[in-house]
């Protein structure tokens, strides 16, 4: 059975897969589109819209659309309401996928079901299990969940004959940015470091230019604030994006606006566009400075790139390009930046599709590897020289955000930090080693072993600048005098899955937990079982 590659973007999603002759296709949806908004419209209980037509209209019903679902991923207890049913990001999310896959279906004439997802590289844990619990949701088998950036790299080395680079990735998709230090060789695809703002993306660019309509008109028209008209704010940012592709090829735009009865002629030109947005681009610069610091101290001689790689649609902006040269004087190149996710999700999906085929336990000898690749062969309708050139390739990633645990501060009875056991930018695998503490009051009988992840851009040991993701509990125990010892190990894996173990060492008592984000398996199930009763369509 075929494998795909989904790129489930903030703004825009897109499915991939390598076709018979081994060539890398993106499936076109309903409306023959390659990528399909990821805006999703419950027009009732039953009738589930995704895509284009959902973006329209939300225009007239914004109360029952969800876009930029995306950004709300991993978020607890975040929920939606439509016609008396409660929603979640993933189960959002998971109807977006249902829809990319009936897409899929109608081309390929069979049942998809493997998949690898694409996420941002400074997505967490919280939002990467968010991400394989909406693919489980909607019915399909996610054999891994993987950085943008990673599937990025992997499409371009294919356009690349060279054995060894080292790229740099600037990703600013719809709703997220990352930037990403990856060395490239014949064997290996190896990620350096990555740093990024998962709220920072193309529609923060579209906001400022419905400001900047909204602004003119009331200008024009100071009796009236047409602010106030949710439909007409909906139709703006369906503008403001357009306005935003044109001045990319065009110096300057117009749009007639009216509202109330009243019209206004705005221009908007694309000096006065940059001008206004430039502290956007700046902070993805702030960012590009940071990742290119912890590079160089890494050993990466940052000023020698053999290629600064463009991707994600916002890049297509000119002052991106522009700015990577005058600040940094980097050369960027921009191949499929809209499909390039998609494209190396399918390529990897090669690697997943010889794993499928491998047998269980051990290391896998020489004949079982070409066993697999000749099963893999058959399916694609290639050779097993072809798969096994992309499916030997080693993935080595990072650990995504800083990882700790609430402690109390030494020296206070009140103020509690996060002392965090794995730091950003380790490689994966990745383990703390026993790290130890003290109970802080006398006669404790359990012990609670919080779980925090960094939120902000830089790793802080306040508790408000971390996300609670987990908890694990020791019980049982002894009326334990004040200041007796408890070990506490990280251990992330190559996935990004994150376990953990405490002990109690007087007692010998613990804890094994991995992180259970999110939906519990049960309200996974239910939704999974409510996805598949919807009839979703473009």
């Amino acid at each position: 059975m075929t494998t795909y590659g989904i790129d489930l973007g903030t703004t825009n999603s897109c499915i991939a897969y390598i076709d018979r002759s081994g060539a890398v296709k993106v499936v076109r949806n309903a409306l023959s589109e390659e990528t399909t908004p990821s805006v999703v419209y419950f027009e009732d209980r039953d009738n589930i819209v995704v895509g284009r037509a959902a973006r329209n209209i939300a225009r007239l019903k914004p109360e029952d659309v969800v876009d930029l679902v995306k950004r709300r991923m991993g978020e607890p207890g975040i929920s939606f309401f439509f016609h008396g049913e409660q929603h979640t990001p993933e189960s959002v999310s998971a109807l977006i996928l249902r829809e990319l896959a009936q897409s899929a279906a109608a081309e390929t004439k069979e049942q998809v079901r493997d998949v690898v997802i694409t996420v941002p590289a400074y997505f967490g844990v919280a939002e990467r299990e968010a991400t394989r619990k909406a693919g489980h949701i909607a019915g399909l088998n996610v054999l891994n969940v993987i950085p943008e950036p990673v599937a990025a790299a992997l499409h371009y080395q294919v356009l690349d004959e060279r054995d060894e680079q080292t790229i740099f990735v600037y990703d600013l998709g719809g709703g997220t940015f990352d930037t990403t230090v990856i060395r490239l060789t014949k064997d290996e695809i190896n990620v350096v470091c990555t740093d990024g703002d998962h709220k920072l993306g193309g529609t923060n660019w579209d906001e400022i230019v419905v400001e900047y309509l909204n602004d003119e008109f009331r200008g024009q028209h100071s009796d009236l604030d047409p602010t106030g008209d949710e439909q007409l704010q909906q139709e703006l940012y369906l503008v403001a994006e357009q306005l935003k592709k044109d001045l990319s090829t065009m110096r300057s735009r117009s749009y007639a606006m009216r509202y109330d009865g009243a019209g206004a002629e705005i221009v908007l030109d694309r000096e006065s566009f940059e001008r206004r947005t430039a502290h956007l681009l700046e902070s993805t610069f702030a960012i590009t400075q940071r990742t290119l610091e912890v590079a160089a101290a890494r050993g990466v001689d940052v000023h020698r790139f053999d290629a600064v790689l463009l991707v994600g649609g916002a890049t297509r902006m000119p002052a991106v390009a522009q700015g990577l040269r005058d600040r940094f004087g980097f050369e960027p190149m921009s191949h499929d930046p809209d499909l390039a996710v998609a494209k190396g999700a399918a390529l990897f999906s090669i690697i997943e599709m010889v794993r499928i085929h491998l047998p269980d336990g051990g290391a896998p000898s020489k004949e079982a590897l070409d066993s697999a690749a000749q099963a893999a062969a058959e399916q694609m309708g290639t050779t097993p020289e072809a798969v096994m050139a992309i499916a030997t390739k080693r993935v080595t990633t990072v650990v995504p955000r800083a990882f700790g645990i609430r402690v109390r501060d030494h020296g206070s009875a009140v103020r509690y930090r996060i002392d965090h056991l794995l730091i950003a930018n380790q490689e994966l695998p990745a383990s703390s080693g026993p790290q130890e503490y003290m109970t802080v009051e006398h006669g404790q009988t359990a012990i609670a072993i919080e779980v925090f992840e960094q939120s902000g851009a830089i790793a802080s040991d306040e508790v408000q600048h971390n996300t609670p993701i987990g908890e694990g509990m020791i019980t049982g125990l002894p009326r334990l005098p004040k200041g007796s010892p408890v070990r506490v190990t990280f251990d992330m894996d190559e996935t990004g899955r994150l376990s953990v173990h405490a002990v109690e060492l007087s007692t010998r008592r613990d804890v094994n937990f991995d992180l259970v984000i999110g939906l519990e398996d049960a309200a996974v199930e239910e939704a999974r079982a409510a996805v598949a009763r919807k009839t979703v369509s473009q």
